[in-house]
């Protein structure tokens, strides 16, 4: 579980990177558009990483990813309302560390596969 909210919080973390420099460069408005975006692909590349190195239910882990990467930002923001393009990219994250686990989980029954066969 420690490993997970590390990935969440890296994940959040990686969003903050990307979208508020956008932000000042492009204009606020940006935020609507790119903040949902770098919500699924950071999940999704954290998601990757952390359930990767889990041994049991990656996609579960995958998901705990993006579902701590929302707590975060819920708590950054104090629980204050969000425009709906936000709610919308709390949602990616989940889903992009899920979808981040399954490839997790893919990856890893192909090198099992592939370990298993002679050379």
């Amino acid at each position: 579980m420690g490993l997970d909210l590390l990935g969440g919080f890296l994940a959040e973390l990686a969003i903050f990177v990307i979208v508020v420099p956008l932000s000042l460069l492009v204009g606020q408005q940006s935020l609507l558009y790119s903040a949902p975006l770098a919500s699924f692909t950071a999940t999704f590349v954290f998601g990757v990483w952390i359930a990767g190195k889990t041994q049991q239910r990656p996609v579960l882990h995958g998901a705990f990813v993006g579902f701590a990467a929302t707590v975060i930002y819920v708590g950054i923001s104090l629980g204050r309302s969000e425009p709906t393009a936000y709610v919308i990219a709390h949602a990616l994250k989940v889903l992009g560390g899920a979808v981040g686990g399954l490839v997790a989980l893919k990856r890893g029954a192909a090198n099992a596969v592939s370990e298993a066969r002679p050379a």
